[in-house]
């Protein structure tokens, strides 16, 4: 799963899409491409952030609820836990 999480992290606007999702968690498709491009600048078409969204979901970044026809997109940190712990783990003393 870390290299999953890695892979998705190495993009600079899935980084992006996730910094949107902790600002305000729970955005549909049309709300993340309207902030992308008028906060960052990002033009992508509706198809590149679907995409883009895919892969975080598929590395378990986000993940999804529907209300009616609207898909609603929700940040998920905990896969980022293990890789944190990994190299935070408390150190013995020289």
């Amino acid at each position: 799963m870390d290299d999953a999480v890695f892979k998705a992290l190495a993009d600079r606007t899935r980084r992006t899409i996730l910094d949107e999702l902790t600002e305000h968690d729970g955005q549909t498709l049309f709300e993340i491409c309207a902030r992308l491009a008028t906060k960052h600048g990002l033009a992508s078409s509706r198809q590149a952030i679907s995409q883009h969204l895919d892969a975080l979901e598929t590395a378990g970044l986000i993940r999804t609820s529907r209300e009616g026809r609207f898909k609603h997109h929700h940040i998920d940190t905990a896969p980022l836990e293990p890789i944190v712990e990994r190299w935070l783990r408390e150190r013995p003393g020289p």
